[in-house]
């Protein structure tokens, strides 16, 4: 009888302790995330979660009780034209918001790359600045220069012959009145994105498409705008959530007014839930919305990210 070949016993030891670190280390990484996930969990997910639950009743605030009622709430919001200018009203101020914010932004900080001063930096840090003013304080500066009877905007109108506009009472000027707030805080943290994202697009593209006898514009359309699209994807994003969740503004200078001209979705959630008091219908109205900015966010997403070119 041959003599049996004996395997080597392989210690579990090692791996068993080789386990127990890679446990270890994936538990440590949690650790660190675990705060940013509370966070989330208790500010986010919990109250929209909550929020949910609440469109499905008809709680009011004034009473303890609540009613379940299904979907009442949302047949009631997608059936009312009240719902529908409101929408209209915040897709308006949301595309021009985005357009000239972004827009002006990158012709700014085309402006600013090409020429390097200190009187350039100083106009630039001049732009940026009103990025930290509280929107509160700006909406209430732009209240009296908008002043049909004083505003400085009129005044300068009356030196040049022009009639006074009443901006914030005519329904034909009060949405945009109101994105020239927005424009003049967000315009400064565009461009200062734009500006980073152009300085590292490096310079021996363009002195390649020179030597091909490309112009400046065929550099610009061939080279900076397919070179700056994740920069521009991230600001369109950013500013379309930003855009379509715009409150204080408008409850500042006009409060939905004039004729509704400019009730806002989330400004129109406020005063049903804490002027009418109609908590259930106002939470149907904040997941509408949510549904509403997530589609259109992803497909905004899924459109830019076949546009967006990354160097190498």
């Amino acid at each position: 009888m041959s003599a049996e070949l004996k395997q080597p016993k392989v210690e579990a030891g090692p791996k068993r302790a080789s386990s127990l670190h890679q446990r270890l280390e994936k538990l440590k990484d949690f650790s660190f995330a675990f705060p940013a996930l509370l966070f989330l969990g208790l500010f986010l997910y919990y109250p929209l979660a909550y929020s949910i639950s609440i469109s499905f009743t008809n709680w009011n605030m004034t009473r303890p009780n609540r009613t379940f009622i299904g979907i009442d709430n949302y047949t009631y919001l997608l059936t009312n034209d009240a719902f529908y200018n409101s929408l209209k009203v915040t897709l308006y101020y949301t595309v021009m918001d985005v357009t000239l914010t972004l827009g002006i932004g990158l012709l700014l900080a085309l402006l600013f790359n090409v020429i390097a001063s200190k009187l350039f930096d100083f106009m630039r840090l001049i732009i940026f600045m009103p990025y930290y003013v509280s929107m509160v304080i700006a909406a209430m500066v732009f209240i009296w220069i908008y002043n049909g009877q004083y505003g400085l905007l009129n005044e300068i109108m009356r030196t040049f012959g022009l009639q006074p506009v009443d901006w914030l009472i005519n329904t034909k000027t009060v949405l945009p009145a109101i994105v020239a707030v927005s424009v003049w805080k967000g315009v400064g943290f565009a461009m200062i994105l734009f500006i980073a994202g152009l300085r590292g697009i490096p310079v021996e593209y363009y002195e390649a498409a020179s030597i091909d006898g490309a112009n400046k514009f065929q550099q610009f359309r061939k080279i900076t705008l397919p070179l700056l699209s994740p920069m521009t994807l991230f600001l369109l994003i950013t500013t379309f959530i930003s855009s379509m969740q715009v409150f204080q503004s408008i409850d500042v200078m006009t409060n939905g007014g004039p004729l509704q001209a400019s009730n806002a979705i989330v400004y129109w959630i406020y005063t049903m839930a804490f002027d009418e008091f109609r908590t259930g219908r106002a939470s149907a109205l904040v997941v509408i919305l949510f549904v509403i900015i997530l589609l259109l966010t992803l497909v905004q997403w899924v459109i830019g990210k076949r546009r967006v070119h990354y160097e190498g």
